[in-house]
């Protein structure tokens, strides 16, 4: 997605602004199992289908809470985070994360993303802070809420 006037040259005029919402993704779990795979977490709360059915306080499995939060970077691409003149967005760190829900396994989840902050360094490089909300369909709280840092380069 475009942002209307937001470019490496004004983005410090969206700051304190919301960027957008993304659109739902389902947290499947065929995703989930493949996240396991990749990372080696591999705990039955959430591939156990059955065992998680009967023992878990959830009633079904979870996504882990890495996969939710690994979600954020393609969503705030989505809403339209890097603008289009950048030639590259890389992830910078996070200052705070915080899981508040766990994402139940079938479930949609979004991103509010809102731009906190913007620190231009030298050679045509922006750090840029963005809080994040990424929702579930449906609840209440948030699956989580991260300060995601993203070194924008021109």
């Amino acid at each position: 997605m475009s942002i209307t006037g937001y470019s490496m040259a004004t983005i410090d005029e969206f700051v304190g602004q919301e960027l957008g919402v993304s659109d739902w993704v389902v947290v499947d779990q065929a995703r989930i199992d493949a996240f396991a795979q990749c990372t080696g977490d591999m705990q039955w709360i959430h591939l156990n289908v059955e065992r998680a059915k009967r023992d878990s306080p959830f009633g079904g499995t979870i996504a882990h809470g890495y996969l939710t939060l690994s979600l954020l970077a393609s969503l705030a691409i989505e809403v339209g985070l890097v603008p289009s003149d950048a030639s590259a967005a890389l992830n910078y760190g996070l200052d705070k994360v915080r899981f508040m829900t766990p994402v139940k396994a079938g479930a949609r989840v979004r991103s509010r993303v809102v731009l906190t902050s913007v620190e231009r360094k030298e050679g045509g490089r922006i750090i840029v802070k963005t809080g994040n909300e990424l929702q579930i369909e449906g609840e209440d709280k948030p699956a989580l809420i991260a300060q995601t840092l993203v070194m924008i380069v021109a």
